[in-house]
């Protein structure tokens, strides 16, 4: 009977999907919509005022940024054709593309990015990454085309900052009268906003102004809030839904020759964790963290949980050229952990809490995995599940939790991973002033073989402390109907790139 109730709300859904699908006229029909599987709700589209990964999948296709990343992880210019950096690195001079337009009707000026930029560093905003604007002490516009950012100190990650979904440039006219980016984004990007239907589907159209010609080449995007797994699978199986990025590997052998999807496989950026708050007891006890590290088996939760990827024993993604490799420092040993739990005296009166984001169902069957593996050591622990809207304001926001299990999405620079660690400012509140000032040292320095030397120390010292349990990169499995080609990915960034994305 359960199974049945299940199968008939996975059909009612996809007919749901179909049935709005071709709700939109005959336009919608004849320039081929592309169906793109989104997991939940942005908590925002103020591409601004969120670190929500959400927010920035579907915001790459509305905004542009001065510069970007190519396929291979090179940042390569976008809105800014060009740009030169003074002797000392502490001028930096951009060079805008001519001939943009908004989507509002704004033509494009140096006047918004200064606005964009003055928005993203005043505390007004709050934006979550309003310190990698910190080095900038001023901007000049010295014609409608040039940008002079003045910076207070060299600071290396200063072109992976611009790069990234928070540094989309927003009109400045909407900015001087307090537009609602919110539910309204209005940027220079392929794709122009339409609506949002909560837990249901996010609308882009095609922009026919887009400065790229011939680009982009769908008539537009359809985000389907779906946070069933099965329900994904199956509207990718039907046709109902083009792109899946969520595929687990199980589901590969429903993908059938004459199914009409397929799949590729890669190595993502991610850093998987199980997260835990240390400002918090038992956590604030290195005994406790490296006992919880021992009792875990890693590539059997990657194995089970995420369909297979590499072990890691640090907070860097194994493929990174700043990775260190130390996955031996805590082999899996329930022996060893249960001999620290006793020598730390541990007495836990109460199960630990820990928070799950139902929206993704890896997690979740990760942390039963984790909740199995600390009950054999000693440890009570007890799920919760919360949506990710939730997840973000209480449990990386808030504080709210006793441990967690994340997948933390790659950066363009490993000052955009790390900072902020070692202050007692990340969200597991974790204190180490020597990493705290290798991290700014780090990005103050200029040289790859340099910053990779401070870094290697940052990375041995947070894979000895553990202030989390660093589990691995696993792999990624992207499910494709066979009519889509030219699908990206943003190297690091987990963003979608659609402007090259066909459906034949």
């Amino acid at each position: 009977m359960k199974r049945l109730t299940h199968s008939l709300i996975v059909m009612l859904f996809l007919a749901v999907i179909a049935a709005s699908a071709y709700a939109g006229g005959a336009q919608e029909q004849k320039g081929r919509m592309l169906q793109v599987v989104l997991s939940g709700n942005p908590d925002t589209l103020d591409p601004q005022k969120t670190s929500g990964t959400l927010t920035f999948q579907v915001d790459r296709s509305i905004y542009d940024t001065l510069v970007e990343p190519d396929e291979n992880g090179r940042i390569i210019g976008d809105l800014a054709q060009s740009w030169e950096v003074s002797s000392d690195n502490l001028t930096w001079t951009f060079h805008l593309r001519h001939g943009v337009k908004f989507q509002n009707g704004d033509q494009f000026t140096s006047r918004d990015v200064k606005a964009t930029l003055d928005r993203a560093r005043d505390p007004a905003t709050a934006s979550p990454n309003a310190s990698e604007y910190a080095s900038i002490k001023s901007i000049d516009t010295p014609d409608e085309y040039t940008v002079v950012l003045h910076l207070s100190q060299p600071y290396a990650p200063l072109l992976a900052t611009l790069a990234s979904g928070w540094s989309a440039i927003l009109p400045a006219s909407l900015i001087a009268k307090n537009h609602d980016f919110a539910a309204d984004p209005v940027g220079t990007g392929p794709f122009i906003f339409r609506k949002w239907v909560r837990d249901n589907e996010i609308v882009l159209a095609r922009n026919p102004d887009y400065w790229m010609a011939g680009h982009p080449l769908l008539a537009g995007v359809v985000f389907r809030i779906i946070t069933e797994h099965a329900i994904q699978v199956q509207g990718l199986i039907s046709g109902q839904i083009d792109i899946d990025y969520l595929l687990n590997k199980e589901d590969l052998g429903l993908l059938t020759k004459g199914s009409g999807a397929t799949y590729k496989t890669e190595l993502t950026s991610l850093v998987l964790v199980l997260a835990m708050n240390d400002s918090r007891p038992p956590f604030d006890n290195l005994k406790v963290r490296q006992a919880i590290n021992y009792a875990i088996d890693k590539q059997s939760a990657l194995d089970v949980a995420y369909g297979g990827g590499k072990v890691i024993g640090t907070f860097m993604d194994y493929s990174n050229p700043y990775y260190e490799e130390l996955s031996n420092l805590y082999p899996y040993d329930p022996a060893k952990a249960r001999q620290l739990l006793a020598s730390a005296g541990v007495s836990v009166d109460r199960p630990l809490d820990l928070v799950l984001p139902q929206n993704y169902g890896p997690h979740v069957k990760a942390g039963e995995i984790y909740q199995q593996m600390l009950e054999k050591v000693g440890l009570k622990v007890k799920i919760r599940l919360v949506d990710w809207s939730t997840w973000l304001s209480s449990v990386y926001k808030g504080g709210n939790y006793d441990m967690t299990v994340i997948g933390h999405t790659g950066k363009l620079d490993p000052n955009g991973r790390l900072s902020g660690f070692g202050t007692g400012t990340s969200y597991v509140h974790w204190n180490d002033p020597e990493v705290a000032a290798l991290i700014t040292q780090a990005r103050q320095t200029v040289g790859f073989d340099a910053r990779k030397a401070i870094y290697d120390k940052v990375l041995r010292i947070m894979g000895q402390q553990v202030p989390m349990v660093f589990v691995g990169t696993p792999y990624r499995y992207i499910g494709l109907r066979t009519n889509v080609s030219g699908f990206r990915i943003d190297p690091s960034l987990d963003t979608f790139d659609f402007r090259y994305t066909e459906l034949k």
